[in-house]
């Protein structure tokens, strides 16, 4: 703490302390030196694995934060007479990294999140995710019993802590075999087809600052590889419970949906909710092992409600939710997308969108023109038509909404989803978009020109659509809610037919 052993001299000195490091914030700086200790899970006893420990931990998180983590700073001299950044052999070694604000943390802001700093947290993750390195296939990281191990653990912790388990630990054990027995197949395929990746491994609203008003992801795990080599969903599913934790569920659905639009893994919603109950069982136990400690009397009573309302979570998350197929209807220009936007969060929704997709499939970015490539041949719409539909059967089957944003302006094209509702049982819904051609006109004309549009649709298009579509029927407009330029989208009639089919 003094000031005399640093390079940049004089200013505030402050510690922290956490279980396994001690940070020095001096000035604008802040120093993280890794404790000498052997915990099973890691190991800083030798000078060398420290520094190996710090290396990696720039590494690692220079991926995310790069504006944070500086380097790596030696210190030198005696242990009576240390010098940062000095001359001579190492003594120790410490991350040097730039200091924030720590009230900037999300988890300090979680009642002031807003939509769009959740949607641009989602764009950085999935971009980071498919930047990560992916496991090889020969290592055990990722497979099925190197997954459960650590959840099995959980139980087992929390039972040698507590003497016995009541019955909701109980139920929650019980329910994750029964899982793991029931998605074996897909943890197998998430390895497969190479969704094991070196990942952040603690990605929750305590690791993510907003720094110059965007979210900075920070502290990735260094310590222990088998915590950061990971199902990305697995690192996903840490952010989305800590979203519900916080009673922010909306903001959970939200990222979800901007971070499956741009990786397109919606094949991992299959397993979102094994590891969503697995990062609550995690907070769990280690409020159970605080209440173990030497804790103060005042404490005690707020760690107690800790683990009492993690265990509830996890308890609700098994229970999930029911799925549902909900598609629009219109014209290009009506207002499809606009509508939809906003249905993830009022409802633990999924938004599958042709735009997108048709590009996926070809291969292409979302921000390209897909008709430079032929990519609105009968063909590929066909094509598109049936990937839409084999996602929203996985969205539905994970317990979700799947919301398809495309035009469906032929009865064929709609008849497809009714009968994979039926077929699924599930509630099926018509958001039926509507506009007069003028305004339609107008619209196309000026979202051309919008940055992040992905329409391709041009006054042709329309001419074309306005010339050959098929309208809906008296069944589907049963089914279905209009809505216009003066018409917003009654959301409460939205959850009426819902229930109604239920």
């Amino acid at each position: 703490m003094d000031p005399r052993r640093w390079p940049q001299g004089g200013g505030e000195r402050r510690r922290i302390d956490t279980h396994i490091s001690t940070v020095i914030l001096a000035g604008d700086l802040a120093y993280k030196l890794k404790k000498p200790l052997d915990l099973g899970f890691l190991d800083f006893l030798s000078l060398d694995a420290r520094r190996q420990a710090c290396l990696a931990e720039v590494r690692l998180n220079r991926r995310l934060a790069p504006e944070i983590y500086l380097g790596v700073s030696a210190i030198s001299g005696s242990i009576q007479a240390p010098r940062v950044d000095g001359d001579g052999p190492a003594i120790d070694w410490a991350v040097r990294m730039q200091r924030f604000d720590p009230d900037a943390i999300l988890a300090n802001l979680a009642a002031q999140i807003r939509p769009p700093l959740i949607v641009q947290l989602a764009d950085r993750v999935a971009r980071f995710h498919a930047e990560a390195a992916t496991c090889p296939q020969q290592e055990l990281f990722g497979t099925p019993p190197v997954v459960f191990a650590p959840m099995q653990q959980n139980f087992e912790q929390i039972h040698a802590l507590f003497g016995s388990a009541d019955a909701s630990l109980e139920s929650l054990r019980v329910w994750t075999l029964e899982e793991y027995a029931r998605l074996g197949d897909a943890l197998r395929a998430r390895k497969s087809d190479g969704h094991v990746r070196e990942c952040h491994g603690d990605l929750h609203l305590g690791n993510v600052a907003l720094i110059d008003a965007r979210p900075v992801v920070f502290d990735a795990i260094e310590f222990n590889p088998g915590f950061r080599w990971i199902d990305t969903l697995n690192d996903v599913a840490f952010l989305t419970m800590d979203l519900h934790h916080r009673a922010r569920p909306e903001l959970a659905y939200q990222f979800l949906d901007r971070y499956l639009q741009i990786g397109g893994d919606y094949a991992g919603l299959a397993v979102l909710r094994f590891y969503e109950v697995y990062r609550a069982m995690v907070r769990a136990k280690i409020a159970a092992i605080r209440l173990h400690q030497q804790i103060d009397a005042s404490e005690r009573g707020s760690v107690e409600a800790e683990f009492a309302a993690y265990i509830a979570l996890a308890g609700r998350l098994t229970r999930g939710h029911s799925g549902a197929l909900l598609i629009t209807h219109g014209l290009s220009g009506s207002g499809k997308s606009h509508v939809t936007a906003g249905l993830p969060g009022e409802l633990p929704a999924v938004r599958l969108r042709s735009d997108v997709e048709r590009k996926r499939l070809l291969g292409i970015d979302p921000g390209s023109d897909a008709s430079a490539v032929d990519g609105y041949s009968r063909e590929l719409t066909e094509r598109t038509y049936a990937r839409l539909a084999q996602l929203a059967r996985g969205v539905v089957e994970a317990g979700y909404v799947a919301v398809i944003d495309a035009t469906f302006l032929k009865r064929a094209q709609r008849a497809r989803f009714s009968e994979l509702a039926a077929a699924l049982q599930v509630p099926f819904v018509i958001i039926d978009c509507d506009a007069a051609p003028p305004i339609l006109r107008e619209r196309i004309l000026r979202r051309r020109s919008e940055s992040g549009n992905v329409s391709d649709a041009d006054l042709s298009v329309l001419e074309m659509q306005l010339r050959n579509h098929e309208p809906l029927d008296a069944a589907e407009v049963a089914t279905s809610i209009p809505v216009g330029p003066d018409l917003p989208l009654a959301l409460d009639r939205v959850r009426q037919l819902l229930d109604a089919q239920r």
